[in-house]
């Protein structure tokens, strides 16, 4: 009989509490079917730019499935690779109609996927339009950014470092705000004269604090210690990663007034963190629906993913990530203006 009432009071506690409920039987299937998703995706189709190549070459591309821009010149190609907006460069070496012509394929190199995709291609016409002299016409292949030995945590490594900062950082505060609140010093704070935003600035400089020595120790790890490429900047890393920082803090502090206890504020994991990861850059966003898409580029670790891997890997500048450093401000502020609307809960002022 114990035991059955046990029993009974555990089932009871768990069909009351509705979020439980809801983690444990809706949010798997909302992570598997964004698996899904994003696994069964289209095939990636590598958009490729040419210069100066025949007529025939340029056909047999398209008939591959591949995109293809064509430009008056190797500069203003090179240009527009620069800019992300191909995959590949392919250009000749001599004279169209040569025998001993070469084509030159420039590859943008961040993108091992793009990057597959366009030498599987080029191999594919290689065989169609000049099968018994394909020897004598491989491309010579070389790459804007990287290189054929690029390893696989060069290629990941600075969006894990944005998921992984993003992570803890939303975990932490929020479990910290939450604890703040139901020892009772959040309503002995807002029962003085205090400002709700005061209370919630105050509460996010003192958090953020801890989230720059964070942010300087996670860069300089993952760069130093476990050399992970680093062709940029260590002062914009760093500067990313404190962007991403504060937004995981000031959204976690917002979320946990929303959790009456740590469980449920670790209950927004699979709902808040996990589809961020799989939209973060680790598969490519054009092979996935539409929609799908536009979720995508309204969660903040995308963002923090893309200006991280242009200025490890890339190598770019401030002009290459002043938008996603003006987004991230943007989301940052946005969770402190909801943060300080939330406290009305708890006072009216």
């Amino acid at each position: 009989m114990r035991i059955r009432a046990i029993t009974l009071r555990i089932l009871r506690q768990f069909i009351h509490d509705k979020r439980t409920m809801a983690l444990m039987f809706i949010a798997p299937l909302l992570v598997l079917s964004l698996m899904s998703l994003v696994f069964n995706g289209d095939a990636y189709e590598p958009k490729i730019g040419v210069s100066g190549v025949p007529l025939n070459m340029s056909a047999a591309l398209k008939e591959q499935n591949a995109t293809i821009k064509e430009y008056a010149s190797a500069e203003l190609g090179k240009g527009a690779l620069v800019e992300g907006k191909i995959d590949a460069l392919i250009t000749l070496n001599g004279i169209a109609g040569d025998s001993q012509v070469t084509p030159q394929v420039l590859l943008e190199g961040s993108n091992p996927t793009a990057n597959k995709a366009v030498i599987m291609t080029l191999q594919q016409i290689s065989q169609k339009l000049l099968p018994s002299t394909k020897e004598q016409l491989q491309p010579q292949i070389s790459y804007l950014y990287g290189s054929e030995n690029m390893k696989t945590i060069d290629r990941f490594g600075p969006i894990m470092i944005g998921v992984f900062v993003f992570f803890f950082v939303f975990l932490i505060a929020g479990v910290s705000f939450l604890r703040e609140r139901t020892t009772g010093t959040l309503e002995r704070l807002l029962s003085t004269p205090l400002k709700r935003w005061e209370i919630v600035i105050g509460y996010v400089c003192g958090f953020g604090i801890f989230t720059v020595f964070q942010a300087l120790l996670i860069s300089w790890y993952s760069i130093q210690i476990l050399g992970i490429m680093m062709t940029g900047s260590f002062g914009y890393v760093l500067l990313i990663t404190l962007l991403l920082s504060m937004t995981a803090l000031t959204l976690g502090t917002l979320l946990s007034a929303f959790a009456a206890n740590e469980l449920q504020m670790i209950q927004f994991i699979p709902l808040i963190i996990v589809p961020q990861i799989f939209l973060s850059g680790l598969f490519p966003l054009d092979t996935l629906p539409l929609w799908l898409q536009r979720v995508g580029l309204a969660t903040p670790i995308y963002y923090g993913s893309e200006a991280l891997m242009n200025i490890m890997v890339r190598g770019k500048g401030w002009s290459a990530i002043a938008m996603d450093v003006y987004v991230l401000i943007g989301f940052s502020l946005l969770f402190m203006l909801l943060n300080v609307l939330a406290l009305r809960k708890h006072r009216k002022m």
